[in-house]
């Protein structure tokens, strides 16, 4: 598994504290099978959790260095986990924000129980100016849940979909269960992530994997946990 969400690095937002956090993460991703890991701190403007490029490089660097110290095989990358916003181009110009390990791809979030106004155009405007844009974990999203249609729209305008694989056994509740399995017979899903925040046990995230074979051959299921997200990464 190459896993492209997850917020690894210390004490940037609301995932691991310390660096012995960071690396209690690690392991457990590496334990269940993760060969590379995208760190994906939020960025959320006017809030707390906007860290800059600058200072997620420095503790990025450090927490690569304490994996490398303690043996841990596995390769880690920097992007960020961008809440939607109208000035995502001026904040990656500026240095406050980071396309997803240095490619062309963003991960972008909306808000879990309302809509953006203007979301469309916004991701549009991206693709547009030729950056490949992941939406995150839709199937948490309430509009989403509401009208199931806006994925298609968004599909036709070249928006790509990183689905949570705890959804899949039911961490976000059952509409979320729903939609991602709907989304997987449809096949709509570009990659999985752990969005991981907090420890689990590796067997967690092993046991959704094992799940996602009752929608995926082994050829697809190689797909969207390893072949696509190792397109943002082998570049």
């Amino acid at each position: 598994m190459i896993d492209i969400h997850s917020h690894i690095l210390p004490g940037v937002d609301d995932g691991a504290r310390t660096l012995t956090d960071s690396v209690d993460l690690v392991k457990e991703l590496v334990e269940s099978g993760a060969t590379a890991i995208v760190a994906t701190p939020h960025y959320v403007s006017e809030t707390r959790y906007v860290s800059p490029k600058r200072e997620n490089l420095k503790l990025f660097e450090e927490l690569k260095r304490v994996i490398s110290d303690e043996g841990i095989n596995v390769d880690l990358f920097l992007g960020n986990e961008i809440y939607i916003d109208r000035s995502i181009e001026q904040l990656i110009k500026i240095g406050k924000i980071v396309p997803m390990a240095s490619s062309d791809y963003l991960l972008v979030e909306f808000p879990l129980n309302e809509s953006f106004p203007n979301y469309r155009d916004i991701l549009m405007d991206l693709v547009k100016n030729g950056y490949k844009v992941i939406l995150a974990h839709p199937e948490r999203y309430a509009i989403v849940q509401k009208d199931f249609s806006l994925l298609q729209d968004l599909s036709d305008i070249g928006v790509l979909f990183q689905c949570n694989l705890g959804s899949i056994i039911g961490k976000y509740g059952r509409e979320a269960k729903k939609i991602l399995k709907k989304m997987a017979k449809n096949r709509m899903i570009f990659a999985f992530g752990s969005d991981i925040h907090h420890c689990r046990g590796a067997e967690y995230w092993i046991s959704a994997q094992k799940k996602l074979s009752k929608y995926y051959s082994e050829e697809d299921l190689k797909r969207v946990l390893i072949t696509n997200p190792k397109k943002m990464i082998n570049r």
